[in-house]
């Protein structure tokens, strides 16, 4: 049974009438779009959609006050943006990340929204554009092209802030397990080979100094993308913007945003080159070759129970197969690879995209915008659940760790300067061949005396 045809009312652009379903507060520019960007069929980012609403408003604000825009139309213009920021309305934005080029479309779908909202405070039907319009009203001294590169930077921020609270919860999970582990000697690994004894202590430390320096590269990344497009319109000029414009805009954005953002020194810039949303992405995908590399680590430690490595163990999170009971995985540590292999290859597809603009304008801003905002939602996401799940249950497996280290061969190395480079590598063929520890070895050999070996292999010595 076919369900009966949805009521529209007809609105008018410049293309012409187009019928828009009678309680969509978008309109004909966005119904018209809608059916051109099937393409992922996700709603747009949360933040991108906050981005707008705060440039619009910012806008709304500054046009009143410069004598531009009538009180009347910016009071509602501002508090249809206000109602949307708090909630409301939030599936009337249809209109995918990833449309086109500039992101007209859905700049569009922005002016609309509020436009028609903002006319219903006013009392007045939805469409009745020649009272409030989503070009000459809510879009008034803006561009395309300088809201969008505006609205990538504040959502791009936005998420990396949060990106930032979740690796600091990481962060914390590995400290805690460098002091846990500060005094668990173990073999050290070179080439994957047996090398000079470390701590778990020590490794961890290292994996939590990389996220660090990972964190500030990020921060300093967001530090360039503070300062933003707006106020540029259509080519960098400023065409169509009252006298003061550009500094008065971004000065209210950054009041209503809570973004210490500033104008910026060159718009042309600003529109042509994506330099600095390509520098955040690389500092992003940095921060995920290192969390892969961590990542790994984990994976080859807990690797056995009977075959592998096996220096730790880690908590199951569910059962790791099946069809072999027992058997417990480092599921957590293979899902944050996948995670981070998708996140490098969004830093492949923002460098294309910056790369691809011509003369006054990038117009690739929707995929970029796309791959920074889904890379760092999928770390934001899965960063605590890894930190909790997963590293806050590791174990040492100190009874393996304390007989690795005795049956080591490569301890001889800590001998070289009382028994010398020649005889330890002997003493470590011997060793190897016989399948005697270093110490029987030595003491056989009577190159030391069992009390000289213990001491200089003490554990005081193994970690100075």
């Amino acid at each position: 049974m076919k369900s009966m045809s949805q009521k529209t009312r007809i609105d008018k652009d410049s293309l012409g009438e187009v019928a828009v379903p009678e309680n969509a507060y978008y309109g004909p520019f966005t119904t018209r779009a809608k059916e051109q960007y099937q393409i992922t069929k996700i709603p747009p980012h949360r933040n991108f959609i906050k981005s707008f609403l705060m440039i619009k408003k910012a806008a709304a604000i500054t046009n009143r006050d410069l004598g531009v825009l009538p009180s009347q139309i910016a009071s509602a213009i501002i508090s249809s943006c206000d109602e949307i920021l708090a909630g409301k309305l939030s599936d009337q934005f249809v209109i995918e990340t990833l449309n086109s080029g500039a992101s007209t479309a859905f700049n569009m779908n922005c002016n609309e929204v509020i436009a028609n909202r903002a006319l219903e405070i006013l009392g007045k039907a939805k469409g009745s554009y020649e009272i409030i319009s989503p070009n000459d009203h809510v879009n008034m001294s803006q561009s395309s092209n300088d809201t969008s590169p505006t609205a990538i930077h504040i959502s791009i921020i936005m998420n990396c802030q949060e990106l930032l609270r979740s690796l600091d919860q990481l962060i914390r999970s590995i400290e805690k397990k460098s002091i846990e582990f500060k005094d668990d000697i173990k073999i050290g690994r070179t080439h994957l080979m047996d090398a000079i004894p470390v701590t778990m202590g020590d490794e961890f430390s290292s994996y939590m100094f990389a996220l660090l320096k990972s964190k500030e590269f990020i921060h300093r990344s967001l530090e360039q993308l503070y300062y933003v497009a707006l106020g540029g319109t259509a080519v960098g000029t400023g065409a169509n913007t009252p006298k003061g414009y550009q500094p008065f805009v971004v000065e209210n954005l950054a009041i209503i945003s809570g973004l210490p953002l500033k104008p910026s020194p060159n718009l042309f810039y600003s529109l042509q080159s994506k330099l600095d949303v390509a520098n955040c992405s690389s500092a992003i995908k940095n921060l995920a070759i290192e969390l892969t590399k961590m990542s790994n680590d984990f994976r080859l430690m807990t690797s056995g129970p009977t075959t592998g490595f096996a220096e730790i163990t880690i908590p199951a999170v569910h059962a790791g197969s099946s069809i072999m009971p027992g058997k417990v995985n480092p599921s957590l540590s293979e899902t944050l690879n996948m995670v981070c292999f998708i996140v490098i290859g969004n830093d492949l597809s923002v460098t294309l995209a910056s790369q691809a603009g011509q003369f006054e304008l990038n117009v690739m801003l929707g995929g970029m915008v796309r791959s920074m905002l889904d890379s760092t939602d999928m770390l934001i996401n899965f960063l605590p659940i890894f930190s909790k799940n997963m590293v806050d249950g590791i174990q040492a497996n100190k009874q393996k760790l304390e007989l690795s280290v005795q049956k080591s061969p490569v301890l001889v190395t800590l001998l070289n300067p009382i028994i010398g480079y020649l005889k330890a590598a002997e003493v470590y063929k011997e060793a190897m061949s016989s399948n005697k520890t270093i110490k029987e070895v030595i003491i056989g050999r009577k190159l030391m005396s069992e009390e000289e070996f213990d001491e200089a292999l003490s554990k005081e010595r193994l970690l100075s």
